[in-house]
């Protein structure tokens, strides 16, 4: 039940925590999607709320709901603007060379019949994508880190871990290595509203993330 998944809620905004695995967009080949228990996300009101973001399918955690059209208009306008701070955990196949850093990669999209399409770093015509992240633990060659994305391009975090820090996020069936959930978490989200108080939500660290839990605080 994704009504039990509310992190915030008020007139205007619903915080979910997304589970992993359920896309935001209905999919082609009908499987369950986010749109299709919007309806139970009423709460009373007439209108359905609506996504003002997008989380990638097996991305897990914090996504905004707007609970009316002039309420969209105006976060997606704040996500635009880049006055929305995003905080993602995830973790990488590998170590980093440093502990902290930012990724400065432009990104575009590359389709081919063979493999379907994909976001590549183009530092000549992509668009501009940044990143601040910094190291919250290391176990068994794998790494614990924090993502504050500083733009919202489609896949960022996914090919700024690829390609940027040379290590893909773990479970990531696109840029990194099949077998295993991914692991990328939008752990926080915070969006100002003066004169209103802002929008708030953590989302708790899913069960994947079990054995990471005790460095996630750092």
């Amino acid at each position: 039940m994704l009504a039990d998944r509310i992190l915030f809620i008020d007139a205007e905004a619903i915080v979910l925590d997304k589970p992993a695995g359920l896309p935001v967009d209905r999919p082609r080949d009908g499987s369950d999607s986010l749109e299709d228990a919007l309806e139970s996300l009423r709460f009373g009101f007439q209108r359905e709320p609506h996504a003002v973001h997008r989380l990638d399918r097996d991305t897990s955690g914090c996504l905004l709901l707007a609970r009316n059209p002039k309420a969209h208009k105006r976060f997606a306008a704040a996500f635009e603007e880049g006055k929305v701070a995003k905080v993602y955990i995830a973790v990488l196949e590998g170590v980093p060379e440093v502990a902290a850093g930012r990724i400065e990669l432009p990104l575009s999209k590359r389709s081919t019949k063979a493999e379907g399409w994909r976001m590549v770093g183009d530092p000549k015509k992509g668009k501009p994508a940044v990143t601040d992240w910094r190291l919250l633990g290391v176990e068994d060659g794998r790494t614990l880190v924090e993502f504050r994305p500083q733009t919202g391009r489609t896949h960022q975090l996914r090919v700024h871990a690829a390609e940027g820090l040379g290590l893909p996020i773990v479970g990531d069936p696109v840029y990194g290595q099949v077998g295993s959930a991914m692991l990328l978490h939008a752990a926080r989200l915070t969006l100002p509203r003066d004169p209103k108080a802002a929008i708030e939500a953590e989302a708790p660290l899913p069960e994947t993330f079990a054995r990471w839990a005790h460095h996630a605080g750092g």
